[in-house]
């Protein structure tokens, strides 16, 4: 992996060398003399939004503006601390005074493990490289995504798949771990932009899933006077002829009626509306790892060529 072991917030929770760090003082204070990154679970924000962390009979407290990487110039927003609550977070021991205390503690910085994290990325990742990532949060124009110890990078919602979709939501959901693949890289703004439809296949890999004669489920994505864009995977779509009554998300049946490499076209036939409503399902990715260098959608002697070079 590109990301070496700079991985999205959780990754290192239940790991047995991070728990060991974290059972008792001495571990506590080897962590901090190596400069070691650990995780645990934010248990509260307190009222001046600093993070409580869950320790084995240790306090640790990660004071606001060392709770979120952009809080100390007001880039960020509270927001950013609050919604780490019940969730594992990064961060590396800054003082170790308070474990001599009655009540033992220690404080931490999440800040400096996540703009260590997010320098290096910048500085290593190449475009088409291929990284894990973990969704954070979804709206209708991107997916929001850790690349590694808190650095969240978008996918724009053009670059989820090849098939469209009105909101992220209908592809992704927020802690599902991902594949995304590096769009570009911007060292100046130090920020990484993520695409993730090159991942889940070309219109002939995910075609040669179908047949001609079968009937499958689909999901309407496009109705249009001429007819109705259903999609079959998230990298491929069919068009069938008009049906009244239907509506953009209904899950449908469809008769695959013939499928046309040259035109990248399946004519379809829709039988009915299926029970359910639209089925949420994860990615199926075709690439999970190495460095794409160009990626081809369409298949060769296409009269359509989709492809994106990864300069």
């Amino acid at each position: 992996m590109p990301q070496g072991n700079i991985l999205p917030e959780g990754s290192i929770l239940s790991t047995a060398e991070n728990i060991r760090f974290l059972s008792s003082p001495e571990g506590l204070r080897s962590a901090y003399a190596r400069g070691e990154v650990l995780e645990a679970v934010a248990e509260r924000c307190d009222a001046a939004h600093n993070l409580h962390l869950r320790l084995p009979g240790i306090r640790c407290v990660i004071p606001r503006a060392e709770a979120a990487l952009g809080i100390a110039d007001g880039s960020v927003r509270d927001i950013a601390i609050l919604s780490r609550v019940g969730r594992p977070v990064a961060f590396r021991i800054t003082d170790i005074s308070g474990l001599a205390a009655a009540e033992p503690s220690i404080v931490g910085s999440r800040c400096a493990v996540q703009a260590e994290a997010r320098d290096t990325l910048v500085e290593n990742l190449l475009p088409g490289d291929i990284l894990r990532a973990r969704v954070t949060h979804l709206e209708s124009f991107g997916c929001f995504a850790d690349i590694g110890r808190g650095v969240v990078s978008m996918i724009g919602a053009d670059r989820v798949s090849v098939s469209r979709i009105r909101h992220t939501a209908e592809r992704f959901r927020p802690g599902q771990e991902i594949f995304a693949c590096v769009l570009c890289c911007d060292p100046d703004a130090r920020r990484v932009y993520l695409t993730h439809r090159e991942l889940l296949g070309t219109w002939e890999e995910n075609a040669a899933r179908f047949s001609p004669g079968e009937t499958v489920r689909g999901i309407v994505r496009g109705i249009e006077e001429y007819g109705v864009f259903v999609e079959l995977a998230p990298n491929l779509s069919g068009l069938a002829e008009p049906c009244p009554g239907l509506q953009e998300g209904d899950l449908v049946s469809v008769f695959i009626k013939s499928i046309c490499p040259e035109r990248m076209k399946i004519k379809l036939s829709v039988i009915g509306r299926t029970p359910g409503g639209t089925v949420f399902s994860p990615p199926e990715y075709f690439i999970r790892e190495g460095r794409l260098r160009t990626f081809r959608y369409a298949p060769a002697g296409a009269v359509r060529t989709e492809e994106t070079v990864f300069a």
